[in-house]
């Protein structure tokens, strides 16, 4: 995915956030779960990352701040994946952002309160994330599309 493609991806995502969280003061800081099926050390990833930060700091959102973003790598490892997955679920993000199948049917699995916003899923509706494109919150798993 290209990194324009990426933050246009990234401001739709950005308007899925939930509007309360604007209205929260400002002792309450958000949490973001970051699940990636790649390495670490990835440059298209690492470049995505860097991508979706900027995006979160234009709409008012730093790491640090008012906002933690916990990051964990699968590295095409779906065991390992399994295990983060939980990790992560277990300091209770508000909000989870996945890239690929790979991570987002261990994640679906594991919560059905947490909004999952996921990249790079070819075909989320005939993969059986999403009920449809129009309506994806009608599955009976929380998931937002971008």
């Amino acid at each position: 995915m290209k990194r324009r493609e990426f933050m246009t991806l990234l401001g739709s995502a950005g308007a899925t956030w939930p509007m309360a969280a604007r209205g929260q003061t400002p002792d309450r800081i958000r949490r973001i779960g970051v699940l990636s099926a790649f390495a670490e050390d990835d440059p298209e990833e690492r470049g995505n990352i860097a991508a979706f930060r900027q995006a979160l700091e234009k709409l008012g959102w730093t790491d640090g701040g008012n906002v933690r973003i916990d990051y964990r790598w699968g590295d095409a490892h779906a065991a390992r994946i399994r295990v983060f997955a939980q990790e992560l679920l277990d300091l209770k993000p508000d909000v989870f952002l996945v890239s690929t199948a790979l991570v987002l049917q261990p994640l679906q699995q594991l919560t059905r309160d947490i909004p999952i916003i996921f990249t790079q899923i070819i075909d989320p509706v005939g993969s059986g994330f999403v009920a449809s494109l129009a309506h994806p919150r009608r599955q009976r798993h929380r998931v937002h599309t971008c």
